[in-house]
């Protein structure tokens, strides 16, 4: 059962789960405090009876003057300008990294605005694997710019999902399902719900009926997410047999298939079933070519571990 965490879904930064529920960037205490200093002007006046003043003559409880107070939410602007600003971008990026079909969506914007945004979203997606916090930054600067425009929301619930940041990954992708009315982003949606300890609405998910449509990729990530969920309930049988369901045996070396594979001999491995997980860790590592998991030092430890 110690296996019991790893493998079950898509999650790139898995290990998150739970500090999913990250708010927005604004801090709370960012108004700058009490609007009074707290204290009256000549100490505690609190036994005094007629000494509702202070030396000066000003009333001792008034509030500061309006150009001694500290700026109210000026945290907040200055968190809002960082956002907008984003982080440093290279010369080299131009946005015409961009595919066709992103640009195109763009071109409702002005022209500056337009390649600005490009810039940030290819950015995001060439640091998405090696910095994800850092493409989820450029994400943010895009949406600053363009929050009416699918492409940008989906582009910033994908780098906030890489990045760990589920609760934001589920708010912008249901807000691109919004727009677009794009079923593609299910399962990454349902996996959110996992990581944020909602497996229930992850199955909710999973029930969608727009699945039984999806690409035979996007299908194979919901029934990981699905039988994540099922182990997250403690339902092992279940999850298994949710695999069970899936092409297991497809003879097809896609990454679809090798991740399929993989979960269930996790799966397998959490529900006790040690001589089986073996055997399809070894089915993974035969269409592994690419090395996608590590299906291979986890067979070669558990073989180790039988054969002591």
């Amino acid at each position: 059962m110690a296996d019991q965490g790893r493998g079950q879904g898509p999650r790139r930064g898995d290990g998150g789960r739970g500090d999913g529920g990250r708010g927005s960037a604004r801090g709370a205490g960012s108004r700058g405090g009490p609007r009074g200093t707290g204290s009256r002007a000549g100490g505690d006046s609190g036994g005094r009876r007629g000494g509702g003043k202070a030396a000066s003559g000003e009333r001792s409880y008034s509030r500061p003057r309006r150009d001694d107070r500290p700026p109210r939410q000026s945290a907040d602007r200055s968190r809002e300008q960082a956002r907008y600003d984003g982080p440093p971008l290279d010369e080299s990026i131009t946005g015409k990294e961009l595919d066709r079909s992103v640009t195109q969506q763009l071109r409702g914007l002005p022209e500056k605005l337009a390649a600005r945004v490009a810039r940030h979203l290819a950015a995001a997606g060439m640091l998405i694997d090696e910095d994800p916090q850092t493409a989820y930054q450029h994400t943010l600067a895009a949406r600053a710019r363009a929050a009416r425009i699918a492409v940008v929301r989906e582009a910033c619930g994908e780098a906030a999902y890489a990045a760990g940041e589920f609760a934001e990954a589920l708010s912008e992708l249901r807000a691109a399902k919004r727009m677009n009315g794009s079923q593609e982003y299910l399962a990454v949606m349902a996996d959110c719900e996992r990581a944020l300890g909602r497996p229930d609405r992850a199955l909710a998910l999973a029930r969608n009926p727009a699945v039984a449509n999806l690409p035979p990729a996007q299908k194979a990530e919901m029934t990981i997410v699905e039988a994540g969920a099922r182990r997250d309930l403690g339902e092992f049988d279940a999850a298994l047999r949710t695999l069970e369901n899936a092409p297991l045996r497809s003879r097809s070396r896609e990454d679809w298939v090798v991740r399929l594979r993989y979960a269930y001999a996790d799966t397998l491995l959490a529900a006790g079933r040690t001589d089986d997980a073996i055997e399809w860790f070894h089915r993974t590592v035969g269409v592994d070519a690419d090395e996608i998991t590590d299906a291979a030092e986890r067979v070669a430890e558990l073989e180790r571990r039988t054969q002591a």
